[in-house]
């Protein structure tokens, strides 16, 4: 498992390695999410404290990237995600004391401080893992010649899908069988083997050299922002890809609701698990084809596909035709995006990626919970009535449909429409010129060019 050579062939070798622990990892934090979840809500039989959990896990993603952002910078790779594996292990490790202590009464009260003490150490395990992906993104940039990253990042695109695959499935299994207990203790059990493969992988890292004067260190919010903007069009891009999490957070809210109205609960969680491969699917064939020259054209592209999909896959009352544009949707969302970390990988410097990568995990995860919140109340006191006994049932009824189903569909329509005139904007813009030049100029190369000793391994250069 340790690289022994500089060559392509160990550094492809490592990379792979390092993909898989990630998965594991991923599955490990995503279940115990899931799980936490469904079992709030199974103790306490309060949606209000599911909702609470998802703001809480949410609200902590959007608000430490950029600290994990620089974490990952002022550290080496495989430190930082042996630290994340290592703190998450603590935390459901206290977990399970605090589980096995307090007894099952406690858990069916949702104002207990007691369940919401639980619920903070797991949350707390899932969102630490959040470094690993911010510096896998920058393991791409080590290990990986330019040429191939965006096919790398599709590989990358197909672990999460493998991951959102199979992560219901297994939560609600474990939760099913033992409530919590199971889920803490599978999560310690595979942390715990995350940590050791991990300890066993070397990585070859670099150190940047930086010159007097040099605050590009900083990762306060304010130096990561005059990060971001010293980057021609880099703001421009984290918006494009912010676009895409406008729409997440539309199907967040809605896509539910109005699945439920078409089928039964048992077709349509069946239906989405089948959908999911085309998470799957998309990925793969990034990683067999890769991107196209230009990937910033890529993500909008991949844009007006997404928003062209939302406007016309609930036209009819039709679960056929809502399951075509999911699937559509699912394939096409790895192709976003893998293009947007693709051009983060080329037009950032290597030595400042992770807070990059960082502020934009946090401006883009800010966004779909904050349209979930808007979207709600729009569509329950808006749309449902005006298509059920308002003016829309009168007007537009005849030939669209009414009723509160319709007024979800009829939201769902508008909604695409719009983002697809802001994708054409887009489009037009200046910074997607601007992007697109720069990096099809290569005008700043991301690799480092001093190499460091890895402790206890060989020297090596970056990919």
């Amino acid at each position: 498992m340790t690289a022994t050579s500089s060559s392509p062939a160990a550094h492809r070798r490592t990379f792979h390695h390092a993909l898989a622990n990630t998965l594991v990892a991923s599955v490990v934090n995503a279940t115990v999410w899931f799980a936490v979840t469904f079992w709030v809500y199974l103790e306490t039989r309060s949606v209000f404290a599911t909702g609470v959990v998802a703001g809480m896990f949410l609200g902590l993603t959007a608000l430490s990237g950029v600290w994990f952002g620089g974490l990952v910078d002022r550290y080496r790779k495989r430190n930082v995600m042996l630290g994340s594996s290592a703190v998450s292990l603590v935390l459901y490790g206290a977990s399970l004391v605090v589980y096995l202590a307090a007894g099952p009464e406690p858990f069916r009260d949702p104002a207990s401080p007691v369940l919401w003490g639980l619920v903070l150490l797991l949350m707390s395990g899932v969102i630490v893992g959040n470094i690993r992906g911010i510096a896998m993104s920058t393991v791409v940039t080590l290990l990986v010649p330019e040429s191939g990253r965006d096919r790398a990042n599709g590989m990358v695109g197909t672990t999460t899908g493998v991951s959102f695959l199979v992560t219901s499935v297994i939560s609600g299994l474990l939760i099913g069988l033992s409530g919590m207990l199971s889920v803490i203790l599978v999560a310690l059990a595979l942390t715990a083997a995350v940590i050791v493969h991990l300890t066993a992988l070397s990585i070859p890292e670099v150190r940047a050299v930086r010159t007097a004067g040099d605050d590009s260190h900083r990762t306060d919010l304010r130096g990561t922002i005059a990060l971001v903007a010293a980057v021609p069009g880099l703001l421009a891009l984290i918006a494009f890809s912010t676009i895409n999490n406008f729409l997440g957070g539309i199907l967040m809210a809605l896509a539910d609701p109005y699945g439920l109205s078409l089928v039964s609960v048992e077709v349509w969680g069946l239906l989405f698990g089948v959908l999911s491969t085309g998470f799957i699917i998309g990925g793969l064939l990034i990683s067999k084809r890769g991107l196209g020259s230009n990937p910033v054209r890529t993500l909008l592209l991949a844009n007006l596909v997404l928003w062209s999909v939302c406007s016309v896959f609930a036209l009819r009352s039709s679960i056929v035709l809502l399951a075509v544009g999911f699937f559509i949707y699912l394939c096409v969302v790895p192709y976003a995006e893998a293009s947007e970390q693709t051009v983060l990988q080329k037009v950032v410097p290597f030595e400042r990626q992770g807070r990059v990568f960082g502020f934009a995990q946090s401006v883009e995860q800010a966004a779909s919970p904050l349209t979930a919140f808007l979207i709600s109340p729009i569509a329950q006191f808006v749309f449902v009535p005006f298509m059920t006994t308002g003016a829309g049932a009168e007007v537009l009824g005849p030939w669209f449909g009414t009723g509160p189903e319709r007024g979800l569909a009829l939201l769902f329509t508008i909604a695409g429409i719009l983002g697809l005139i802001l994708t054409l904007v887009a489009f037009a813009s200046r910074h997607y010129r601007r992007l697109s030049r720069r990096y099809l100029e290569g005008a700043e190369q991301a690799a480092p060019v001093e190499p460091a000793a890895e402790p206890g391994g060989r020297e090596l250069a970056a990919a």
